[in-house]
């Protein structure tokens, strides 16, 4: 496509004027060619082994927007941005590793959290084991490959394993950076704000200026209230039609995809913006309540890092719990506090469930909380508990995925797709059409 490209820009047999727009039209998606053929040069493909979490610096890094989810084998498809034209990218399969973490607003979250349509930030690997993969296994070298018909490279990486996906404010809370809002312009409740992304106090970078669409559906957020296009207007922040400087206002911003008109492939749109951080904050500390009921409800995710095995199945395990939870919950893992530990899948769909969780769980009691030395690795708490018990089963072993549940949280039953009765059956594990009843 690059050489394509070229070959037409630089055609001494075409017209002046019309080699004047090939070059204003192509020498943009060129540019952006070049810059990714280098970047996917210089990326070195990076397999996680078991038992050891990835470094996040290893990852492939990409974002998109999120079309598809399977929340109970946690896995989906996104739309990545490529080189090409968005709408004609084909959705990308992705599986959240084990201890792959999912940010929301901030927050702590599960895919069933995060809209269809919202534009995610990714960290991914390639499968660290690619017999047992959720989603496809592809060739390693597969997003240097051209898609054709217009949708350039990149699009589809075999690094579809992902160890961090995170929405545009996580992304941006996580780096330190901020939306400073330059312009705005205004018709019928609808409109373009041009802004740019840069740290709050600004830097040696110069920020790239993006001009983003709002409509009428646009969440407004300020302390406790949530505004209209019309309260702005009535306020005086925003004018009725035309355009208004907004002198670099500091937000955070909300990012989704739309279709777009007037030919425009790859532009981006604002589903929420958030004026002050008391409104962000509101945000967060509501995605973490959503989260911390989630977590007790199904339990806290572990694996096994070792088992000391004594007489008549007593066994003394340790566990390495995961990170990126409510810090609430890591509180309740306390020494002598009674719990379980139950077997799942490395999607954490408990197995033996029928009959709920407790039912074929390992219970017993936490000898020990311990911090480990350093800083925690991403998807890791840096906590390690010691627990026993007097009934071992066969799922908990060395480097195998569990939950586990202190028994000061909720003992309910998960609904039929978040648990296996027969761990070793892929039919069960990843459904086919033939699950659903026969009318």
């Amino acid at each position: 496509m690059i050489n394509h490209h070229l070959n037409l820009i630089l055609n001494p047999n075409l017209l002046p004027a019309f080699r004047l727009t090939l070059r204003q039209h192509l020498l943009p998606s060129l540019i952006l060619l070049l810059s990714t053929s280098t970047a996917i040069a210089a990326d070195e493909p990076f397999r996680p082994r078991a038992g050891k979490f990835p470094p996040l610096e290893k990852a492939h890094v990409y974002r998109g927007e999120l079309v598809f989810v399977d929340h109970p084998n946690r896995r989906g498809s996104i739309r990545l941005q490529g080189s090409g034209m968005f709408f004609r990218n084909d959705p990308h399969p992705f599986a959240m590793l084990p201890y792959g973490l999912v940010r929301y607003h901030g927050a702590p979250a599960d895919l069933r959290d995060v809209p269809l349509g919202t534009v995610m930030h990714v960290h991914a690997f390639l499968p660290p084991d690619p017999t047992i993969s959720a989603v496809p296994v592809l060739p390693v070298d597969s997003k240097s490959k051209d898609a054709n018909h217009n949708r350039g490279a990149g699009i589809a990486p075999a690094e579809n394993h992902v160890l961090l996906l995170e929405d545009e404010p996580s992304f941006c809370l996580r780096n330190g950076l901020v939306w400073k809002l330059k312009e705005v312009e205004l018709q019928n409740n609808a409109g373009m704000i041009v802004a740019s992304r840069e740290h709050p106090e600004g830097s040696d970078e110069k920020p790239s200026t993006e001009s983003l669409p709002f409509d009428a559906a646009t969440r407004i957020w300020r302390g406790r209230e949530m505004l209209l296009i019309e309260d702005m207007i009535s306020e005086g922040i925003w004018p009725p039609q035309g355009k208004k400087s907004l002198d670099s206002q500091v937000a955070m911003l909300g990012i989704t995809w739309k279709p777009t008109p007037d030919g425009v492939f790859t532009r981006f749109h604002i589903s929420d913006i958030w004026l002050d951080d008391d409104a962000r904050h509101r945000a967060a500390r509501n995605q973490t309540e959503v989260h911390r009921a989630f977590i007790r409800s199904r339990w806290m995710p572990a694996w096994i890092d070792s088992v000391e095995y004594g007489k008549f199945g007593r066994a003394t395990v340790t566990a390495t719990l995961f990170g990126g939870m409510d810090a609430s919950l890591y509180a309740d893992f306390k020494k002598d506090v009674p719990a379980m530990i139950n077997a799942v899948e490395n999607t954490l769909k408990h197995t033996h469930g029928a009959y709920g969780p407790a039912h074929m769980a390992s219970g017993g009691t936490i000898l020990d909380v311990t911090q480990l030395p350093g800083e925690a690795p991403t998807g890791s708490s840096g906590i390690q508990i010691r627990f026993e018990t007097d009934l071992i089963i066969e799922g908990i072993r060395p480097g195998r995925v569990v939950r586990v549940r202190p028994n000061s949280w909720p003992q309910v039953q998960v609904p039929r797709e978040e648990f296996l009765n027969d761990a070793s059956s892929l039919e069960e594990r990843f459904p086919t059409p033939a699950i659903f009843p026969k009318y």
